[in-house]
């Protein structure tokens, strides 16, 4: 199968970086729908994982996988993150896409990954809820939610 190409929403991504790029959450739900070993990976925690929704991958038979970067409530990061990743059967060779709140942890989730082996991870640069509007309210800006994509609250 051929690759599917991704068209990087920043010039922060890419090898000098330490990962693959930043994607749009639009992209990320493109690369997903196109190419059937791409898997996303939500990196927020439990609480937020509940509280505040998660992506739903169903219309294109897909789930996402849930392995937090830090751990709540300590917020360290999760030591084994790598290890997480192969056992939730990630394979090294598949394109990755990381999701946190608004594209910081998932940029830190991508360069381990990257460091680990896996050659095509992606930070969603713009996550799942964006930064704060005017009125600091998340997820009216930019993000997975602010861009009309699937979400379920659990």
């Amino acid at each position: 199968m051929a690759e599917v190409p991704v068209r990087a929403v920043s010039n922060e991504g890419g090898s000098g970086a330490g990962y693959a790029g930043d994607v749009s959450s639009q992209d990320a739900w493109r690369l997903l729908a196109e190419d059937p070993r791409a898997v996303l990976v939500d990196v927020r925690t439990r609480p937020e994982w509940m509280f505040v929704g998660v992506p739903d991958l169903s219309t294109i038979g897909k789930r996402a996988s849930f392995l937090s970067w830090q751990v709540f409530p300590t917020m360290e990061v999760a030591g084994d993150f790598a290890d997480a990743l192969a056992k939730a059967g990630v394979g090294k060779d598949q394109t990755v896409l990381f999701l946190c709140r608004s594209g910081a942890r998932s940029r830190a989730a991508a360069i381990a990954a990257t460091n680990a082996g896996f050659g095509r991870a992606f930070n969603i640069a713009d996550g799942f809820e964006g930064p704060p509007d005017g009125e600091r309210h998340r997820g009216r800006i930019t993000g997975w939610k602010a861009a009309g994509l699937p979400w379920v609250q659990e």
